[in-house]
């Protein structure tokens, strides 16, 4: 299976793994699954980071060589995801969980996030549950 992880969750995995369900953590490292990272997340991270946004403090490049050499797959944003990040119904108006939808949808991955707005959207996408802040 392909999951494609959603900006927070990518960080949770990446940082914080024990906020992540056992269920979520097995998902993660069955070696059958691909895991997928969008560039969009990595963009995500830079911008509020540089807004000073406490909750994404990090490296946007340290996290990237840090998914890449643990096994992870870099999804580029396409004109392709886009396009159907702007077919998609006006559930939720944050363009980095658009194009996640978007890519979720185009490169046939299950889109795995904690947002409850992002997880109303038709399309291969699945609501996990996290641990409280450790």
């Amino acid at each position: 299976m392909r999951l494609l992880l959603d900006t927070r969750v990518l960080l949770w995995a990446a940082g914080t793994p024990q906020r992540l369900s056992r269920e979520i953590a097995a998902l993660l490292n069955d070696q059958a699954n691909a895991l997928l990272f969008s560039a969009a997340s990595i963009w995500e991270v830079c911008i509020k980071c540089s807004l000073g946004r406490s909750d994404f403090r990090v490296d946007a490049g340290i996290l990237k060589r840090g998914l890449i050499d643990n096994g992870y797959l870099e999804t580029p944003v396409t004109s392709r995801h886009a396009i159907t990040s702007g077919l998609l119904p006006p559930i939720h108006k944050d363009p980095f969980d658009r194009v996640l939808v978007a890519q979720a949808i185009e490169e046939e991955a299950l889109l795995l996030t904690a947002d409850e707005v992002v997880a109303r959207y038709p399309g291969p996408i699945r609501q996990i549950e996290v641990r409280p802040g450790v």
